[in-house]
């Protein structure tokens, strides 16, 4: 069963942790050190944070194990996928949206710490999901 009050909570933490790491360090780094950096945020928080984890995909009969690696996924629940560039592509929800429905999770959130602000680098991704943060 879903637990809706369950995944806003881990999604309020993720952006806050997030925003608190964009205000510190601002634009510019590369994506691999904001996400050890927000790993090691959420943690602290008390929470279950997976790194680089594997995606697979079944196409055609063949398994494909490491097809993809999603960047941080939280208590199993929630899927953050992380970039650092001037500008989100229209590829990269798609990209979330391809992740979220491969591993039968309901939100994810895309954080572009390129942007000038945190606000314009994050995006809620859903898959099937209609909670919001509140």
């Amino acid at each position: 069963m879903l637990d809706t009050v369950e995944i806003e909570r881990l999604a309020r933490t993720a952006v806050d942790c997030g925003y608190r790491l964009h205000c510190d360090l601002g634009p510019g780094l590369l994506e691999s050190v904001y996400e050890a950096l927000l790993t090691e945020y959420l943690r602290e928080r008390g929470l279950v944070v997976d790194r680089q984890v594997r995606v697979p995909i079944i196409y055609n009969g063949k398994a494909l194990d490491e097809a993809f690696r999603a960047d941080i996924v939280v208590e199993r629940k929630l899927l953050i996928e992380l970039k650092s560039v001037e500008r989100i592509s229209p590829v990269h929800p798609k990209q979330v949206l391809t992740y979220l429905r491969l591993m039968g999770l309901p939100l994810g959130l895309l954080m572009n710490f390129g942007q000038g602000t945190f606000k314009d680098g994050l995006k809620r991704i859903a898959n099937g999901y209609y909670g919001t943060i509140g």
